[in-house]
């Protein structure tokens, strides 16, 4: 859905209802903006945080073992080097 928007005198945007029905976002919802690829982004919390547990999971269900499993490697190994 390609919507025109006008930004008023303050800088503000309207977001049309058809928008804000399809995404979800009601009245108090806190949005987060960011530039991506030179573009604007609104994205709400909730889409956000599912894109972080996304990535978490796919992090722990790597099959070469996930991040925490490489650390404590790493450190028991500086521990044994430093043993010796």
């Amino acid at each position: 859905m390609n919507v025109q928007l006008q930004v008023g005198p303050q800088g503000r945007v309207v977001i049309p209802a058809a928008l804000r029905q399809a995404m979800g976002i009601e009245p108090g919802s806190v949005l987060l903006a960011q530039i991506k690829d030179s573009k604007l982004v609104l994205e709400t919390q909730q889409q956000v945080l599912n894109q972080f547990y996304a990535r978490f999971a796919k992090a722990r269900m790597a099959p070469e073992g996930s991040v925490v499993d490489e650390l404590i490697a790493e450190r028991r190994a500086q521990a044994d080097h430093e043993e010796i």
